[in-house]
């Protein structure tokens, strides 16, 4: 754990449905999506049903979310695989480590699952970070209905299987 700017460590854990709300604004207001790309997350929602049956895992200081990612199991691949749903940080925390602490969390989680492998259809911008943290290029996803524009598709090789 890291210490955050008002000295308290970062803690992560299961989310709550008590989180919900505060999630889905970390996806629709989110920065890293303006212009073209705000139709991925305008209309996005983190709801009760979402959290009870996917893992998803926020990163807190205090009672303050500070960012979460969430896990489909199975998601797209196969056996002993899963994919990457949703990986934010809230604006003002970003370039802070939170992303890299969600990320040493989801290998974690994903070792004590023991998944092998974890897809990531990536938005453009962040495929940088995601290969900064380990995962290789896989692929392109082509455009397809509201999203008009190609998306980087992502492995990530665990230490689970």
């Amino acid at each position: 754990m890291t210490a955050s700017p008002t000295t308290q460590p970062i803690t992560l854990r299961a989310a709550s449905e008590d989180d919900c709300a505060v999630l889905t604004t970390i996806v629709r207001t989110s920065a890293a999506y303006p212009g073209r790309y705000r139709v991925m997350v305008a209309n996005q929602r983190i709801d009760r049903d979402y959290v009870l049956a996917n893992p998803v895992r926020v990163a807190a200081d205090g009672d303050e979310v500070l960012g979460f990612y969430s896990l489909l199991v199975p998601g797209c691949g196969g056996a002993g695989e899963g994919e990457l749903d949703f990986m934010f940080v809230a604006d003002r925390h970003r370039r802070r480590g939170v992303g890299r602490l969600l990320v040493d969390d989801l290998r974690r989680l994903v070792a004590d699952l023991r998944l092998e492998r974890i897809h990531i259809v990536s938005h453009p911008p962040a495929e940088v970070f995601y290969l900064a943290m380990g995962a290789r290029r896989a692929g392109t996803i082509p455009p397809a209905g509201r999203v008009s524009w190609s998306r980087p598709y992502l492995v990530l090789e665990t230490a689970g299987g």
